[in-house]
């Protein structure tokens, strides 16, 4: 039995987490302030091993006792919401992240930083590995999550290296599936949406610009198989199967049997034009890859997001 404490757990992936160190025994902190995370994703954790704590990262961190292992996954993770909070996006990546390896530093845990596909910006490498240094605009509209994510990088490092501290770093590709906002902001989410509700799929740009989407269950293996490895390197997790965006919108329109019909609405600002994960490291080391076809993960989340919107169509 181990003591983890996961920051910014009540999260999608953060509540996940949750669930899966407490199926394998562990006692679990969930600590989060919860402004886009919910009290909705760990509402059915009334385990005596569970305890949630309403706190900012950013400040001072108390924990009472030993601390066996750390996951910092604070932070705004869509770009609506880091556009809302980008004070706040850039504070828990810097402020947070030094706080946290602090408590990790003083009570001997092994941490790990949820760090972003967003580190290598609109990449000129494709697929994206490792290795590649990025390639991101630190004053645009995007830069406020892609720089304190780097920066992120950089201090767990620093602390690994200076102080010692036992650290993991997983570069997090797109990841979906139940527990998303409707209104999150991000492709999926609002895709199945519009679909369900017949409403127009609104696509930015011409829609072909690429992503990989990985299903939440592969994504939480990866990360704990990261956790348990002894690679301090990052490593990204996230699947390789890369599509279109408006390959994905014509994929939900028919999985929910939709009426709706696509526009296309102006591309957003330093978007990126493709996005791919390269995941030889966690093939190689973790022995990950994911399981989860986009298909199958599609339909379980369409089918949750029906129990949020109230629509009962299907087609499945």
């Amino acid at each position: 039995m181990a003591r983890v404490l996961i920051t910014g757990g009540a999260g999608f992936i953060g509540s996940y987490l949750c669930d899966r160190f407490l199926a394998e025994g562990d006692d679990v902190t969930c600590m989060d302030n919860l402004i886009t995370g919910s009290v909705d994703n760990i509402s059915h954790l009334q385990d005596s091993r569970f305890s949630f704590i309403n706190y900012d990262v950013t400040n001072y961190i108390y924990i009472k006792g030993q601390v066996d292992y750390i996951l910092h996954f604070a932070s705004p993770a869509s770009p609506l919401d880091y556009m809302e909070y980008p004070i706040q996006t850039l504070k828990v990546g810097s402020l947070g992240t030094h706080k946290v390896l602090g408590l990790a530093r003083e009570k001997g845990a092994r941490f790990l930083l949820a760090s972003t596909s967003e580190t290598y910006g609109d990449p000129l490498v494709h697929p994206q590995n490792e290795d590649y240094w990025g390639n991101v605009n630190p004053v645009g509209p995007r830069g406020v999550y892609d720089e304190a994510k780097r920066f992120a990088e950089a201090m767990t490092m620093a602390y690994h290296r200076y102080h010692k501290v036992d650290t993991r770093i997983v570069r997090i590709f797109n990841t979906y599936g139940p527990r998303m906002r409707i209104k999150d902001g991000r492709a999926i989410p609002n895709f199945i949406a519009q679909a369900l509700s017949d409403e127009d799929v609104t696509v930015f740009g011409d829609g072909m610009q690429t992503r990989s989407f990985c299903y939440i269950e592969d994504m939480v293996e990866g990360i704990y198989r990261l956790l348990k490895s002894d690679y301090n390197m990052p490593v990204n997790i996230g699947n390789p199967h890369e599509m279109t965006v408006i390959g994905l919108a014509r994929e939900i329109i028919s999985l929910t049997g939709s009426r709706s019909k696509i526009v296309n609405n102006p591309l957003p600002e330093d978007d990126p034009k493709v996005r791919q994960p390269d995941i030889t490291r966690a093939n190689n080391i973790l022995r990950w890859k994911p399981q989860v076809s986009l298909t199958d993960g599609l339909k379980r989340t369409i089918e949750y997001f029906k129990t949020k919107t109230g629509v009962a169509k299907s087609n499945l």
